[in-house]
C-alpha cells in the first residue's frame, strides 16, 4: 500500500533528519525503555526558573493508589492574596513515558505571557499502569488543586487543563470527566497535538510509517500499552480515548492544534469540528509541513515560533482582564 502525506516543511525536515540519526521514528514495545530514558534526560536549565517559585506536593491519589507528585510553578513575587488563573499541565510521552518536568518549556512561556500558576502532574505510566490509572491520577491532581485554591493562590473560577500529545489526550479526557462528575469547573482546555483516538481509522493515523515522529507503529504501541487487547475494539472508554465520546456538549472552550504531517492531524480536526457541532468553542490550527512535536524539537524554526505565539495569544484572550 502506497502511503501519501503532505511534504515536510524544509526547515523542519532538516532537523528531523538529524533527529533520526539518534532516535528512530518508530517506537515498538521493546523500545519503551529507550523512550523513557530520553524523557528522563529532559531538564530545564536553572536560569529558566530564575523568576519562578517552585514547589512540589504529594497529592492523595485515587482510592487504593499511591500519592501523585505535583510540581507547582508560580511567578516569583506574585501576591498570593491576589489569586491567579491556574493550569493543570499534563506531560506527553505516548502514555508510556515522561514525567512532571517534560513540557515545562511550553509552560514557562505561557506563564510569562499570562501570569498564572502551572501545576504539572506526574501520573502513572502504561503498560505497568493501564487505563484508568493515568487519567485518574490526573483527576486526583485536578481535584486537589481546586480544593486547595486559597493555599495555592489560585482563582478556582479560572482553572484549566492543558498538555501535548498523550498529555493533550489526557487533558481532553479530564474535561470530559470534570463535566460528567460535576466538577471541578474548567474554563478551558489546551490540546496540543492531542492523542485522542485508539482506532487508527483516519488517513493521517496510517500515512506515516517510519517517517516523522510517532508513526503508526508507535501509536499502536502507546494505545496497546494503555488499553491492552481492548485497543481498537468496541468497548473503550471515552476517558481513555476522548474521540470515543458520543457527546461533546457542555465542555470548556478548546485550543486544538497539530502538524499537517503527523499521526494525530485528522483526529484533532475531527475533535474540534465535533466541539463546534455540539455548540462549543474551539480554535483549531493545523501547521503546514509540521511533524509531531515539531516546536519542541526545533523551537527556533519559523513555524515553531508561530505555533507557540498562537497558543500564547489564545491564553491572553482567554484570561484578558
Amino acid at each position: 500500500m502506497t502511503r501519501v502525506h503532505p511534504p515536510f516543511d524544509l526547515e523542519l525536515a532538516e532537523a528531523l533528519t538529524l533527529v533520526h540519526e539518534v532516535n528512530p521514528p518508530t517506537i515498538t514495545p521493546d523500545r519503551i525503555g529507550a523512550l523513557r530514558a530520553i524523557c528522563d534526560e529532559y531538564r530545564l536549565p536553572e536560569e529558566a526558573l530564575a523568576d519562578v517559585e517552585v514547589d512540589e506536593f504529594p497529592v492523595p491519589g485515587p482510592a487504593g493508589a499511591p500519592d501523585v507528585l505535583l510540581l507547582v510553578l508560580r511567578p516569583k513575587g506574585a501576591d498570593r492574596a491576589v489569586p491567579l488563573p491556574a493550569m493543570l499541565h499534563v506531560h506527553g510521552g505516548g502514555m508510556v513515558a515522561g514525567h512532571r518536568r517534560v513540557g515545562l518549556d511550553w509552560a514557562l512561556e505561557w506563564m510569562r505571557a499570562v501570569p498564572m500558576v502551572i501545576a504539572s502532574v506526574e501520573y502513572r505510566l502504561a503498560p505497568e499502569h493501564p487505563h484508568p490509572a493515568p487519567v485518574e491520577d490526573c483527576y486526583a491532581a485536578l481535584s486537589w488543586i481546586a480544593g486547595h485554591a486559597v493555599e495555592l493562590g489560585v482563582d478556582a473560577d479560572r482553572l484549566m487543563v492543558g498538555g501535548g500529545s498523550a498529555g493533550g489526550g489526557l487533558a481532553a479526557a479530564l474535561a470530559l470527566l470534570a463535566r460528567d462528575r460535576g466538577g471541578p469547573e474548567l474554563v478551558a482546555q489546551l490540546l496540543i497535538c492531542p492523542m485522542l483516538d485508539d482506532r487508527a481509522r483516519t488517513h493521517s493515523s496510517t500515512e506515516l510509517d517510519g517517517e516523522g515522529l510517532w508513526d503508526l507503529t508507535s501509536n499502536a504501541t502507546g494505545w496497546s500499552a494503555l488499553l491492552g487487547e481492548a485497543a481498537g475494539g468496541p468497548d473503550v472508554s471515552p476517558y481513555a480515548a476522548p474521540a470515543r465520546a458520543t457527546d461533546l456538549s457542555g465542555l470548556p472552550p478548546a485550543f486544538v492544534d497539530a502538524g499537517a504531517v503527523e499521526t494525530f492531524r485528522d483526529e484533532a480536526v475531527e475533535y474540534a469540528m465535533r466541539l463546534w457541532q455540539a455548540g462549543g468553542q474551539a480554535e483549531l490550527h493545523i501547521w503546514p509541513g509540521a511533524f509531531h512535536g515539531f516546536d519542541s524539537v526545533v523551537p527556533g524554526a519559523a513555524l515553531s515560533r508561530e505555533a507557540r505565539a498562537a497558543r500564547m495569544n489564545w491564553l491572553r484572550r482567554l484570561f484578558a482582564e
